[in-house]
């Protein structure tokens, strides 16, 4: 079973896709195709195990049972159905239609999508296994219905929970950045360990050990568990094998990250979340407001995800903190500054223009990602040419 071919898709945000395409091709996997919020690849339950640790940008790992076209619910019916679900489910195992959505489509009744979804899967199994009633007490196999434009792709969740879940976020601030969006910060960022990192705004520390974590190639997934691991001892060997070499795959390298923010009682949290990750002798935090940084040190890299909207609720005092912090990041001339803001006149108040702007979306808020590229260090352009 483990060994064979799966069509495997990674979720992502939007905006994000071409992140998650660089991440599969390290892991050596060729990327088969790439729509809004999906890339698809093919592999082997290795593959699974592989892409479920080290996807640091990826909101999950599905497997694709089948896609097809249905304006009815009966050719939706007869077609789950006739796909081999029985090559992942056994006999005991807990098959719920967890999650369904539908665009455009004909078939817009998501209760009736998924009740029609379970009772294929449901009657396919009974011929297969020869038993009419299941008790679905074994591992669970979630199924994942999506009908966009009257297209069906039917898929099994490997992760569980979202990858974004790494398992170090005891504590978080009231508007947490999620892991997997912060890490994506980072990599868009170029940042590389021999050069000095900051978050003037780091509130839970989500950013800075990220950071840390892609300076030291720690996998993200370490910490947690999988729903696919549960699935038969050969799916919990392939993990056991992923994550002793994940384990080996650990650099040497020293870096100190450095986070500041205002409010000294999520500082706090920072420093307990390094520690559940594992980058506490890697990342410092301090508690000073952002008008106050000021370094002699250069070719920075401030990656930052200041509040917005709701999260101070006063208009005024947010175009005030983006003027700051204009003043502020203009006195570091050689650095480099990326930052992720949902206010659309940012760059009025910011006072500069982005040298490159992307639209993504934090959850369902609309973002934009400003990055201000500063020079490289010559050491790093050498590296880089």
């Amino acid at each position: 079973m483990t060994n064979q071919p799966f069509h495997i898709i990674a979720t992502t945000a939007f905006g994000l896709e071409s992140v998650v395409k660089d991440e599969i091709k390290q892991l050596g996997y060729a990327i088969t195709q790439t729509e809004n919020g999906r890339v698809h690849f093919e592999g082997d339950a290795r593959a699974v195990c592989e892409a479920n640790l080290w996807l640091r940008c990826a909101d999950r790992v599905l497997i694709e049972m089948g896609q097809f076209k249905a304006v009815t619910f009966d050719s939706l019916y007869e077609q789950t159905k006739a796909l081999p679900w029985e090559a992942l489910i056994p006999e005991d195992g807990c098959f719920p239609a967890a999650k369904i959505s539908s665009v455009k489509s004909t078939l817009f009744s998501k209760s009736d999508g998924q009740r029609i979804v379970k009772k294929a899967v449901v009657d396919r199994l009974s011929r297969q296994y020869g038993i009419d009633v299941f008790p679905e007490t074994g591992a669970k196999f979630p199924i994942h219905i999506r009908i966009l434009k009257d297209v069906v792709s039917l898929c099994v969740d490997t992760s569980g929970s979202g990858l974004h879940k790494r398992g170090y976020r005891e504590h978080a601030g009231a508007a947490p950045l999620k892991e997997t969006m912060a890490a994506a910060m980072v990599k868009l960022s170029r940042w590389r360990p021999e050069r000095p990192f900051l978050d003037p705004l780091c509130g839970s520390g989500t950013i800075v050990i990220e950071a840390a974590m892609i300076g030291k190639n720690i996998a993200p997934g370490l910490r947690r568990s999988f729903v696919s691991e549960t699935w038969s001892g050969a799916w919990k060997k392939q993990y056991d094998l992923a994550r002793q070499e994940a384990e080996q795959a650990k650099n040497d390298k020293t870096f100190r990250l450095l986070g500041s923010d205002i409010d000294g009682k999520v500082l706090k949290q920072a420093r307990a979340n390094a520690a559940l990750a594992g980058v506490e002798a890697l990342v410092a935090f301090q508690k000073l407001p952002v008008q106050k940084i000021a370094t002699k040190r250069r070719y920075g890299v401030i990656v930052t995800n200041p509040p917005y909207g709701e999260r101070l609720g006063d208009e005024a005092e947010m175009k005030t903190l983006y003027a700051d912090m204009g003043r502020v990041f203009s006195g570091l001339p050689d650095w480099s500054h990326f930052i992720l803001c949902a206010y659309p006149e940012f760059e009025r108040y910011f006072g500069k223009k982005a040298t490159k702007n992307r639209k993504l979306y934090n959850s369902m808020i609309k973002t934009y990602f400003y990055q201000y590229f500063g020079p490289l260090p010559k050491k790093v352009r050498r590296n880089q040419n």
